[in-house]
C-alpha cells in the first residue's frame, strides 16, 4: 500500500505501526494468507462439461492428462498444485512430464500418484467413471468450441484448485491481448480467403464455424472451406482436393502440421505439383504456425492470433 504524501496525524501513526507489529509477531506469512484463503473457499462444486464435480478440500496433487488443461493450470496460478502431467505437455518447460497418456489412459498409473483431481479434455475408454470408482475427482474440460469456452473453463480450473481470481485476470489478460490484436489487423473491403492445413495426404483443413475458425474471422478471414456443405463438410474438418484448393486459390496458405510430425513448411508447399500458381505462394503469403500452439486452445492462443495478424499485416504493406 501507497503511504500519502502528506504527514499522518500522531494517532494515526501509532495505530499503524500497532498493526504492523502485530502483523509481524503474528505467524501467518503473506504466502499462509493465501492458502488459507484458497483453502477457505472449499469444499466447492464446479459445473463443468461432465456435470457437478465435488471436490472436499484445495487440490494439492493434480494430475493433468491434457496439454492444453496443462497450460491453463500454470497460467492461473496452479502448477505448484501440479504433481504429473501426460506425456504430451511439454509446455510450460517445469511442468512434471510423466508417462502417462490423455491418449490411452491408464486408471491404476493414474491413481499411483494419489492425486486429488485429475483433469482431462477427452473421457477416453471411460476413464472418468474408473477414476470416480476409486473416490478421485475428474474434471472433464474439452475441446473449445468458442473463445467463451477458453473463459468458461479457465474459470472452473480456477474454482477447483482456489485460484478463482487468477482465473478470472488471466481471462482479462486474454481479452485485452486479443482486442490490442484485432485493433492492429488491417482492413479490406471483402474477408481475406486462406486454406489451413491440418495435414496432407489427404489435404485437411478447418471451415469458419471451427475454433480457431472462429479466431481467424476476428481477423476478417474466410475459409475456403467454408464452400464445403452437407456430410463432406465433416463437422468443421473436411477434407479436401488439391485441385480443390488449387481453384480456390487462397489469399493465404496456414500451415498447422508443422514441427517434428507434419514437417511442412513454405518450401515443401511450393514444391508441390501445380502450387507454384498459386496467389499466396507467388505472394509469399505462407504463414508457418507452432504445431503445439495450433491444436491447443489455452492462453497460447493469443501467440497464435498474433502470428497471423503479424503475417497479414506485412502482407498489407
Amino acid at each position: 500500500m501507497r503511504i500519502p504524501d502528506r504527514v499522518l496525524p500522531a494517532l494515526a501513526a501509532a495505530a499503524i505501526i500497532a498493526i504492523a507489529c502485530a502483523a509481524c509477531g503474528s505467524s501467518s506469512t503473506g504466502t499462509n494468507t493465501a492458502a488459507t484463503s484458497a483453502a477457505a473457499g472449499f469444499p466447492v462444486t464446479v459445473h463443468a462439461a461432465n456435470g457437478a464435480v465435488h471436490i472436499k478440500s484445495r487440490p494439492d496433487a493434480i494430475i493433468s492428462l491434457a496439454p492444453t488443461a496443462t497450460e491453463m493450470l500454470y497460467a492461473i496460478g496452479a502448477g505448484a498444485q501440479v504433481k504429473a502431467v501426460d506425456d504430451d505437455s511439454d509446455y510450460p518447460t517445469q511442468a512434471p512430464r510423466t508417462k502417462l497418456s490423455g491418449y490411452d489412459p491408464n486408471a491404476e498409473a493414474i491413481a499411483a500418484y494419489k492425486p486429488d483431481l485429475v483433469v482431462i479434455s477427452n473421457n477416453i475408454d471411460n476413464i472418468e467413471q474408473e477414476l470416480k470408482e476409486l473416490s478421485i475427482p475428474v474434471l472433464d474440460l474439452p475441446a473449445a468450441v468458442t473463445l467463451s469456452n477458453v473463459y468458461t473453463e479457465m474459470d472452473q480450473l480456477g474454482a477447483a484448485t482456489g485460484h478463482a481470481a487468477q482465473a478470472k485476470r488471466e481471462d482479462a489478460s486474454i481479452r485485452s491481448e486479443i482486442s490490442a490484436i484485432v485493433a492492429a489487423a488491417p482492413t479490406h473491403a471483402k474477408p481475406l480467403t486462406y486454406y489451413y492445413e491440418l495435414s496432407t495426404n489427404p489435404y485437411y483443413s478447418v471451415t469458419s464455424s471451427t475454433f480457431v475458425g472462429s479466431l481467424l474471422a476476428l481477423l476478417g478471414m474466410k475459409s475456403i472451406a467454408d464452400s464445403i456443405t452437407g456430410p463432406a463438410a465433416a463437422d468443421g474438418y473436411p477434407s479436401m482436393s488439391a485441385e480443390f484448393i488449387l481453384k480456390s486459390n487462397p489469399d493465404y496458405i496456414i500451415l498447422a502440421d508443422t514441427g517434428a510430425d507434419g514437417g511442412q513448411d513454405a518450401a515443401t508447399v511450393s514444391a508441390r505439383p501445380g502450387w507454384s500458381v498459386l496467389s499466396a505462394v507467388k505472394d509469399k503469403h505462407i504463414i508457418v504456425l507452432n504445431a503445439d500452439i495450433a491444436s491447443r486452445w489455452g492462453p497460447r492462443i493469443v501467440d497464435l492470433l498474433r502470428d497471423v495478424e503479424t503475417a497479414i499485416t506485412a502482407g498489407a504493406r
